[in-house]
């Protein structure tokens, strides 16, 4: 599906937020696509949270534009097509996985049937245990049963496998990839690159209450940091820095890490500096690469 036949059903549009004398938004626009997962990245207070409570109508905008399926999101029509999992929520501690589950899949015209969201969340087998007595992930998996039970049509996810084991995580990211091919638009908010990598369609940077980057995955690596090189080299650090297409350069005690924009024709340059430059590696750049360069450019400019 190509993004110019997906509707969107969730815009922000030149918004503003202020916590008091802090501009938390500043003019932010973010629209969320039918069959696409969103990954809103940045740092600790760069916007994100406020951002999702914006688009959820748990906030109003100071200034701009909020739609959600084309109406005011605290609309009850518009907040009944989506499904939330915030990063912290509380659960009754008395009521089981299935009366949870049953309980909040009756708010919903068409919700899953309830041993199916079961499935889906990984918590077959804890049918019966209450919620106060599921470990920490069980009840991560106990808050993504609830989000997805009713079949949301934009599905909100807030650090969604903090506190999830490998296969747990795994499993998760695959019942999303599942939700976005079946037309679920998806907004997610991770501290693990490796999941944004993973799973998003699209990633949005935010720094500072504004928008610094919005590209597919593979754009931003190629744009911010096209490839990693590493070695061990006898050349400064300014040398290494002036070479032809370096964007970065650290050092890991005798090794040098360059974030280069082409990996062979700046391999060919420390070469011809260095003949006796030893354990050379050339790899694709990571997001986590891409992101820390991005990020240090921004302080660079401010």
């Amino acid at each position: 599906m190509s993004r110019i036949d997906m509707a969107t059903v969730a815009q922000l549009t030149g918004v503003t937020k202020k916590f008091g004398s802090q501009r938390v938004l500043d003019g932010i626009s973010i629209d969320v696509r039918a069959g696409e997962v969103t990954a809103l990245l940045g740092p600790n207070g760069a916007g994100k949270t406020t951002s999702v409570g914006v688009l959820c109508g748990r906030l109003t905008p100071d200034s701009g534009e909020a739609l959600l399926f084309g109406l005011d999101p605290q609309r009850p029509a518009a907040r009944a097509r989506m499904g939330v999992m915030l990063q912290s929520a509380g659960l009754p501690d008395v009521l089981t996985v299935t009366e949870l589950v049953t309980l909040q899949s009756g708010y919903y015209r068409r919700p899953r049937e309830v041993d199916e969201t079961i499935a889906l969340a990984g918590l077959e087998g804890l049918e019966k245990r209450r919620a106060g007595k599921l470990s920490g992930g069980q009840q991560r998996r106990l808050l993504y049963a609830l989000a997805i039970c009713g079949r949301p049509d934009l599905l909100v996810l807030d650090e969604p496998t903090t506190g999830l084991d490998h296969e747990a995580r795994r499993r998760l990211w695959a019942t999303v990839r599942d939700e976005a091919n079946s037309g679920t638009a998806v907004l997610l908010t991770t501290h693990y690159l490796d999941e944004a990598d993973a799973l998003a369609d699209r990633i949005v940077v935010i720094d500072g209450g504004r928008i610094v980057a919005d590209d597919s995955p593979a754009g931003i690596k190629a744009s911010v940091a096209g490839a990693t090189i590493r070695c061990r080299t006898g050349l400064g650090d300014a040398l290494l820095a002036a070479l032809p297409g370096v964007r970065s350069m650290s050092r890991s005690g005798a090794t040098a890490n360059l974030l280069v924009a082409d990996g062979a024709a700046t391999a060919r340059h420390l070469l011809a500096a260095d003949p006796e430059l030893g354990d050379l590696t050339i790899a694709a750049a990571s997001l986590e690469d891409a992101l820390a360069n991005l990020s240090a450019s921004l302080k660079e400019a401010a």
